[in-house]
């Protein structure tokens, strides 16, 4: 399994043409299965699931259709994704499964930082609970699976301007909030991050990825 980072934003348009690929190239035997951390500019998208009336600020950030489940959601600087090209036919078939483990692998990294981070049901993503009891989203999830590899993956919000939210109702969810590790306090980089969400993903995938490698698309 290859595990890329790029330094650089990467936009959008960029990292959806690198995905699917990559994706076929995976089903054809020709490449390796990938995991690819970045960051990208400022920007919404919108999964299959999208209500127009969530997008409250259509002219803030560009807006990609992304192909995903899911509804708006926002990725910028600050934000580490990580897209998860995985041949589910090597582990069982088994989408619902896979959904678990990419919670399973956010869970898991943030306990290694010191932050308790939760499913709730009936909400997508994961979940903080403040110290006043509220609870606000701080990284959030969306599948695509074509010909049983998978694309898209996660986001966890390290630092980013949180107010750049504003612009959509994120995941469709409007009654609670978005929040970061900086907003709560936690200084981890994006580098001890990206640590912990490597040997988080050994433990949960029971795979080891090769070195990390600088990769520019």
């Amino acid at each position: 399994m290859e595990w890329l980072i790029t330094n650089d934003p990467v936009p959008y348009d960029t990292a959806l043409s690198f995905m699917e690929k990559r994706v076929a190239e995976i089903r054809n035997g020709t490449a390796e299965e990938t995991v690819w951390l970045l960051e990208h500019p400022p920007l919404y998208t919108a999964g299959t699931s999208a209500n127009a009336s969530d997008l409250l600020e259509p002219d803030r950030f560009e807006v990609y259709e992304a192909g995903r489940g899911g509804q708006y959601t926002y990725h910028g600087p600050g934000q580490r994704v990580a897209y998860t090209m995985i041949d589910l036919k090597k582990r069982g078939d088994d989408v619902r499964r896979y959904v678990y483990d990419l919670e399973e692998w956010i869970i898991h990294t943030l306990a290694a930082l010191d932050v308790t981070a939760e499913r709730r049901d009936g909400r997508i993503g994961i979940w903080v609970t403040r110290d006043d009891g509220s609870e606000d989203k701080i990284a959030a999830l969306g599948v695509r699976v074509r010909r049983w590899v998978t694309f898209h993956g996660i986001s966890i919000n390290v630092a980013p301007d949180l107010s750049h939210f504003g612009g959509i109702v994120p995941c469709g969810i409007n009654e609670h909030g978005v929040t970061s590790l900086a907003d709560m306090g936690n200084r981890a980089t994006m580098a001890e991050l990206d640590q912990h969400l490597r040997t988080s993903f050994e433990n949960v995938f029971a795979v080891t990825p090769k070195a990390a490698k600088e990769f520019t698309p």
